[in-house]
This record gives structure tokens, sequence and C-alpha cells, in this order.
């Protein structure tokens, strides 16, 4: 019976984190998102980058209907020439990581995110209001571009971006999911196509969405709406107070996992 329930624990697993996908588009829960690549990946390895990535879209979607023209657009082209640049050095560098390296790599920016939201009140009370320009915009969007390109966690260096500048939390929510949106269509095609497909040298060496990781993902769709119907509901009938504290000592606890999977004391 052990044997049969570790076999479909992977499974299980991406099913919470596609669930969690939902919860999360859904704006509730806080940091929920950063969680689902750490599960996924303890589940699945590199590969849950591309399965994930599909369902994150679908959940844009969804988002993006529910905060529709609530977003402050400047924020977007402040950042949008670095995310580009951010995406293409991402996807040339994915390629040649192993699975070692991205588990590090993937567990450190689920720590540093925990670390970054403990410390989030005290940032929101003492930061000062900034105008942002393409100055500022440029490197935390080139960020952004690697980060969500290696494990789908541009979204402490967008809150970063965002914070200091306290805008309501309607438009924050809305200029959020308006970047996360662009970020994760802009990814596809350097996640789907490869260089032996065209020959670029903009696009990483091996595909990273694949048949396998479609048909994984596919079996999760349903669990991505069903998390934003339940965000919703949740967030009309509970506080999120504590389920956020659990989620970050699991988000945690999960970063650790990698980190310590990631066998990193050998390089030494």
């Amino acid at each position: 019976m052990w044997d049969t329930l570790h076999s479909y624990l992977p499974y299980l697993l991406a099913g919470l984190g596609s669930f969690f996908i939902g919860l999360s588009k859904a704006g509730f829960g806080g940091g929920l998102g950063m969680m689902v690549t750490p599960i996924c990946v303890v589940a699945f390895g590199p590969k849950a980058i591309g399965i994930l990535l599909p369902l994150l879209c679908v959940g844009d979607i969804f988002s993006m209907y529910a905060y529709w023209k609530k977003w402050q657009i400047k924020n977007f082209w402040f950042l949008l020439p670095g995310i580009i640049v951010g995406v293409i050095i991402g996807a040339q560098l994915f390629g040649r990581f192993t699975a070692d390296h991205l588990n590090l790599i993937i567990g450190l920016l689920a720590i540093s995110f925990v670390a970054f939201q403990i410390g989030r009140e005290y940032i929101t009370k003492h930061a000062k209001a900034f105008i942002p320009s393409y100055k500022t915009g440029i490197p935390y969007g080139i960020a952004a571009g690697l980060t969500s390109t290696f494990a789908h966690g541009a979204g402490p260096v967008v809150t970063m971006f965002l914070l200091p500048q306290k805008m309501t939390k309607e438009v924050y929510m809305g200029t959020t999911i308006f970047i996360f949106t662009f970020i994760n269509a802009f990814k596809m095609p350097f996640f789907c196509i490869d260089q032996t497909m065209i020959n670029l040298p903009i696009f990483a060496p091996h595909s990273i969405i694949t048949l396998e990781t479609l048909t994984i993902g596919l079996y999760c769709f349903p669990l991505v709406p069903l998390g934003v119907w339940a965000g919703i509901w949740l967030n009309r009938k509970f506080s999120e107070a504590q389920f956020v504290h659990i989620i970050y000592i699991l988000t945690a606890l999960a970063g650790a996992d990698l980190v310590w999977h990631s066998h990193f004391w050998r390089w030494f």
C-alpha cells in the first residue's frame, strides 16, 4: 500500500501545486504562488518548470478577468526591456544547468522569498515612495525575467519594485497580474522551441515543455479554476493570516529540502 501511495505522490503534489496556482491567482494566500515551483520540483525534478508554465498561463487568464483594467501600465513599460533581456538570458542558461544546480537555485529562491515576506511589513512601513523609471525598471526587469525563467519565481522581484510606490491593493494586484501574464506568455515560445527546431541562438538548447510535461499538466488543469473559485470563496469567508504562516513554513521547508538535495557541498 505504501509503495502504491509513494508512486502516486508526485502526481498528488503536482495536483496540490496546481490548486495553489488557482488560489494565488484569486488573491488568496499572499505569496502562495511561490510555493508551487518548489513543491513540483520536489515531485518531478527540473521538468516541473515545463509542467507549470501552461498551468500558470491558464491561471493568468482568470486573474486578468478579475482585475481587468485595474493595473498601472506605466510600470509594465518600465520593466519590459529588462524582462525581455532576462528571459532570453535565462533561456540560454537553462539548458546548461544540472538538476543539482536548479535545485539549489529554486531552493534558495524559496527561502529568500520567505525571508522577504517576513520583512515585508517593515519594508512597507519604512520604504519611501518613489517614482518608477526605466533607470530602476530595467535592472528589476532583468532580475524578474531571470528568476521567472529558472523557477517561475519573479514574485519577490516585482513586489520589491511595486511595493514602495504605495499604490492601493487593487491597483497593486492588477499591475502584478498584468506583468506576470506577459512574462508567462512571453516565456512560452522559449520553453516550447529549442535550437534543434529553429537555429536561432536566443532559444534554449533543449525544449522545456514536452509531450510528457503537457500530459501531466493536462491532468492537473481542472484544479487551477477550482483553486481560483476556492480562493474567491475563502477571501469572502476567512482571514488568510494563519493560512499564510503555514504556507511560509512549508515553502521554507520545501526550499531547504531542494538545497539539501542539490548536494552543493560537493562543489567545494
